[in-house]
């Protein structure tokens, strides 16, 4: 079984520096960008697919309210037999629930718990800064945590503008804010922001949902060091001190994406790959931004 490092939290815990994301096995979410692809083949049980990424060696598992899928993953983590207390379990609640409030954040956060199978979880983060319910939501993290329930809280997909306006209002500095970052997408100042504040970052699609693997960039500096471009992508990320949130459903794949904390890059390789990000990919992921930080609620349809 792979070894895992770790980077530290503001709250002085452990974090592993690579896990698995759980996002559309067994379950896609019918307001998803990718709603008519399935996340894997109907003959994978999900449960066997979490569970078998827990025995090659993952112990941060990325959940969320959105997913749709906590129970199957709190199956697969029993059915692991690996304990509680090895394990990292992080959850996000979603935007309709920040939009409802206090008691529908609190109904979700126990519906995870039951589902995950937990009495407490190490990571709990607003999934989107709600526009006008983002705060709110935020404070009632701050007394789940102050409650016992939850070890470290936090955010997702936050700029720095949202960062700055919950600032105001926090007495909880955040652990975490989870949000895209590859070569593709790569927010300099964003990323130099939060790490300043001592705000640790995870990368969702850190691996590009295996797009962008076939760049004859990413490929040239694989092939420099005998690694696969999958594996560039992670170390990329865990070289600038940035958590891997890595999703695949296949055994090989999550053995590869582990095989990233045996070789390093290079200041050429840093070169190349910190200059990848376009205009044209900043704008993509402008728009998906402001769709995103009101999905699923009433902000949805309210006139522009």
């Amino acid at each position: 079984m792979a070894s895992v490092p770790a980077a530290k939290m503001n709250t002085g815990t452990d974090h592993p520096l690579i896990g698995f994301g759980t996002y559309k096995i067994g379950f896609v979410p019918a307001s998803s960008n990718t709603a008519g692809q399935p996340g894997h083949s109907p003959d994978q049980d999900p449960r066997e697919i979490i569970k078998e990424a827990i025995e090659v060696g993952y112990r941060y598992i990325d959940c969320a309210q959105f997913y749709g899928n906590e129970k199957m993953v709190g199956e697969a983590i029993k059915a692991s037999g690996v304990a509680r207390k090895e394990l990292f379990i992080a959850s996000k609640v979603w935007g309709d629930k920040i939009h409802e409030g206090d008691e529908a954040i609190r109904r979700q956060f126990d519906q995870t718990m039951s589902d995950l199978g937990c009495e407490y979880l190490d990571l709990y983060l607003v999934h989107w800064p709600v526009p006008g319910k983002h705060i709110a939501a935020y404070k009632v993290l701050e007394g789940l945590q102050k409650e016992g329930k939850v070890r470290a809280i936090g955010v997702s997909n936050y700029s720095i503008e949202d960062y700055s306006e919950l600032a105001k209002h926090f007495t909880v500095k955040p652990a975490i804010n989870q949000i895209e970052i590859n070569p593709f997408l790569y927010r300099k100042n964003t990323i130099e922001f939060f790490q300043k504040e001592g705000v640790l970052l995870q990368s969702y699609r850190a691996l590009r949902q295996g797009k962008g693997l076939d760049d004859p960039k990413i490929v040239s500096v694989a092939t420099k060091h005998g690694k696969t471009a999958a594996q560039v992508l992670g170390r990329w990320c865990v070289q600038k001190g940035i958590v891997v949130v890595a999703k695949t459903v296949k055994r090989e794949r999550m053995l590869e994406n582990l095989g990233i904390f045996d070789f390093s890059l290079d200041a050429e390789d840093l070169t190349l790959l910190d200059n990848m990000t376009t205009p044209e990919t900043i704008e993509e992921y402008r728009a998906l931004y402001f769709k995103c930080i009101v999905r699923d609620t009433p902000l949805e349809k309210a006139p522009p």
